[in-house]
């Protein structure tokens, strides 16, 4: 099975920008749909964005849309999501997770059977 590795987060002040990247350290992105997830401590994992194999379908969470942007090169086997207008609220441990459902961006946790350890993000005044 495919594992993934998240990197790029860090600490970032309000307003500021954070680009994540999710590499394959064993198989290929290019066989899987591709969702970002996260999770603040005493809360349930909550979808972010999604894109599809190819990229040519994408969706986000209303809480990010139109300041994430969710990408993938498969040539170079990264996914990554672009944060900018950060706000306090976007702090928590970001997951990349892979589906082997290609046709579309899913939303949905429970068909994501592939994840990365995380990376935090922690954004402050």
């Amino acid at each position: 099975q495919v594992q993934l590795v998240e990197s790029g987060g860090g600490l970032v002040q309000v307003g500021g920008s954070l680009r994540l990247s999710c590499t394959a350290s064993q198989g290929t992105l290019s066989s899987y749909g591709m969702g970002w997830f996260r999770q603040a401590p005493g809360n349930e994992r909550e979808f972010i964005a999604a894109i599809s194999w190819n990229g040519g379908i994408r969706d986000y969470a209303d809480s990010v849309k139109g300041r994430f942007t969710i990408s993938r090169d498969n040539a170079e086997n990264t996914l990554y999501l672009q944060m900018n207008s950060l706000k306090s609220e976007d702090t928590a441990v970001y997951y990349c997770a892979a589906s082997t459902l290609w046709g579309g961006a899913f939303t949905q946790a429970t068909v994501y059977p592939h994840w990365g350890q995380g990376t935090q993000v922690s954004v402050s005044s």
